[in-house]
């Protein structure tokens, strides 16, 4: 059933840290992995020391001055064969991806596609990492703007997506000239080993140098050493808006730069002009994809008072039709949370939400007996709530759905904004007006803002990322490679003479 292990070279016993040739023996403490689908061990890793941490900076210093020397078509080219070599290792990078993490096998194998997809990307920016040019206002003289890459980019990702959100930094990463170095999710740490392996099997060709591509799996002390690390001029950091602050406070106070992309509280607005059937299938996925364990989640819906009972009652039909199990099945299309302690604020947080005042017209609950030996999985519910519930205006990562009503579109928008988080919004709306007062400046103030469609499935050529609490980063496509490159303005004087700019006169 496993067979997917050894085709990812995964053992029962795993090193943790690696400088992209070498894999590092430390004495660090012991992570087990275990799977949230049945509650099994899947391996051990052996987490970075502040030794090995140490080596894995020391020898990425070093790649770098030989890296960045390297042609951007060049490091494409490498970046091309990632993107080959996880087209090979898709099905069996897929299955771990949901048998550690718990994500359905479809959304294990459209992680794995998001890698490739990204390389694909990168591939053709490598060719396009241009600068302005600009005219000067002194004679014979030019002006242009180029980039150059920024040095050691630290990533921390989150165990919700395991590979991808790695793939959207280092590619881009390493296409500009920088080398990396991945703190994954102590949660999801044989992913990472897997990619490990990967990249090195593709750098190892290239002859690639040592410590472009560096690993070291830890828990919090780890990700503490990155953000207080001055060699790291970047630091890009998944996960929750708590960590985020930590992370940006520290990397602020030595004048860093921080990519952060943090907490979603996600809204769709249901106008009472919504084509009803997109609108309730957009909400049901975005709901209760990887089990409400995305940062993209839609956790409130806000609809129309006039077209509220409808789809009140469509949503109730469709999560009975709903099928929660092993996400290796592909007939389920809900998997277990991550742990046990994602399953206890599950549970506070539906009793909070009943504290205030919110009636649920689908239960929860934690699913037991054959099949759910993990005590992972959850069902999940549907809240009726309202926008001031101090639950409605957290994140919780679970598969609960806060149902809220609304009058006039003025009143809707100001229910979407009205929460800390800006990640992704969503109009489900036929009314042309209605859909550009939501992507006016005056409507959504989310980094993505989304009309009929749901507030999940970014895709990689824009660029991802929040405002507000969720941090301001952004990732992927557009121009989002500029935060791993350093701005650098040039002037050339061609003349023999040497004029001042603004007009200023200095005769020696």
């Amino acid at each position: 059933m496993l067979d997917f292990l050894d085709a990812l070279k995964i053992k029962a016993t795993n090193a943790g840290v690696s400088t992209g040739k070498n894999w590092i023996a430390t004495k660090g403490t012991i992570i087990e992995s275990f799977s949230p689908v049945d509650g099994k061990l899947i391996g051990t890793v052996q987490a970075a020391d502040q030794k090995s941490y140490e080596e894995v900076v020391t020898q990425a210093e070093q790649a770098f001055k030989a890296w960045r020397t390297w042609p951007a078509p060049k490091r494409g080219e490498v970046v091309r064969q990632i993107g080959e070599a996880l087209r090979h290792y898709k099905e069996p990078l897929g299955k771990l991806v949901s048998y550690e993490m718990g994500k359905s096998l479809q959304e294990g194998y459209g992680e794995v596609q998001e890698m490739i997809d990204i390389c694909d990307f990168a591939v053709g920016l490598s060719r396009q990492l241009h600068g302005l040019t600009m005219h000067s206002e002194r004679p014979a003289h030019r002006m242009y703007e180029q980039w150059h890459p920024l040095g050691i980019v630290g990533i921390i990702s989150a165990f919700n997506f395991p590979v991808a959100v790695w793939s959207w930094n280092s590619m881009l990463a390493w296409i500009c000239g920088d080398v990396c170095i991945w703190k994954p999710s102590e949660k999801t740490p044989l992913c990472a080993v897997a990619c490990q392996h990967i990249v090195e099997e593709v750098f190892a060709k290239n002859n690639v140098p040592e410590g472009v591509c560096g690993l070291v799996i830890g828990g919090r002390e780890t990700g503490e050493w990155m953000a207080n690390d001055h060699r790291i001029p970047l630091v890009s950091a998944t996960g929750s808006t708590r960590m985020g602050k930590a992370v940006g406070a520290a990397v602020g106070s030595r004048l860093g730069r921080a990519l952060l992309e943090l907490g979603g509280n996600n809204a769709i607005i249901v106008s009472k002009e919504a084509d009803v059937d997109i609108a309730v299938r957009g909400a049901v996925f975005g709901a209760v994809g990887t089990a409400g364990q995305r940062c993209t989640t839609t956790r409130r819906l806000i609809i129309h008072e006039d077209v509220y009972p409808q789809v009140k009652d469509k949503l109730v039909s469709a999560y009975k039709q709903l099928r929660i199990g092993n996400p290796l099945d592909e007939k389920n299309h809900v998997g277990p949370l991550i742990d046990k302690d994602a399953v206890r604020l599950y549970r506070e947080a539906i009793e909070n939400c009943k504290k205030e005042g919110g009636r649920f017209i689908v239960e929860g609950g934690v699913l037991e007996g054959d099949g759910y030996e993990s005590g992972c999985y959850v069902r999940p519910c549907i809240a009726e709530a309202q926008p001031g519930y101090s639950i409605v205006q957290q994140e919780t990562f679970a598969p609960i759905l806060y149902l809220l009503q609304y009058k006039n579109m003025d009143e809707a928008i100001g229910i979407q904004n009205g929460v800390p988080q800006g990640l992704s919004s969503a109009i489900m709306t036929l009314n042309l007006r209605e859909a550009e007062q939501f992507l006016s400046a005056a409507g959504s103030d989310c980094g993505i803002a989304n009309v009929n469609i749901g507030t999940s499935g970014a895709e990689i050529g824009g660029a991802f990322g929040g405002e507000k609490e969720t941090g301001g980063g952004r990732e992927s496509g557009s121009d989002a490679w500029k935060a791993y490159m350093r701005r650098q303005t040039n002037t050339i004087n061609y003349s023999t003479q040497l004029p001042l700019a603004q007009g200023i006169r200095f005769d020696v």
